[in-house]
């Protein structure tokens, strides 16, 4: 309390706008690049295989997978990975993308992708939230 005291009012007001960039650059939501995410689901993700082309969860190898795979196209992700008790947040997500999702109760069949970049998974959540209706 007693630095807080020592601060101006002025210095308050110059650090609020920096602290509240530095928020916004930081949220993942916001670091995510979904034309870039859609390459990669297409592409080197292979997600559009069993997810399918419009991310309903219909791809070519769903039919192999029971439970039935998750649609990207209704936002209820049910997994919690990080137990903070929210399901389907970006860090849900980027967990289960780097991990695999068998390792937070999720389908056996979808793979951890540890050789994505940072950068990647980012755009591939910014993707997969666009294909939410």
């Amino acid at each position: 309390m007693t630095v807080l005291r020592n601060i101006s009012k002025t210095s308050l007001l110059k650090l609020i706008p920096v602290t509240f960039a530095a928020f916004i650059w930081v949220t993942p939501a916001s670091a995510g690049d979904a034309a870039a995410g859609k390459v990669i689901y297409d592409g080197k993700g292979a997600c559009a295989i069993c997810h399918g082309a419009t991310g309903a969860g219909d791809g070519v190898a769903s039919a192999a997978f029971n439970p039935k795979l998750a649609s990207f196209v209704i936002p209820a992700f049910r997994l919690d990975t990080d137990g903070d008790g929210n399901s389907g947040t970006d860090t849900d997500l980027s967990n289960a993308i780097i991990n695999g999702a068998a390792k937070y109760g999720g389908n056996a069949g979808m793979p951890g992708r540890a050789d994505f970049s940072d950068t990647e998974v980012n755009d591939l959540i910014a993707y997969i939230r666009s294909l939410q209706k």
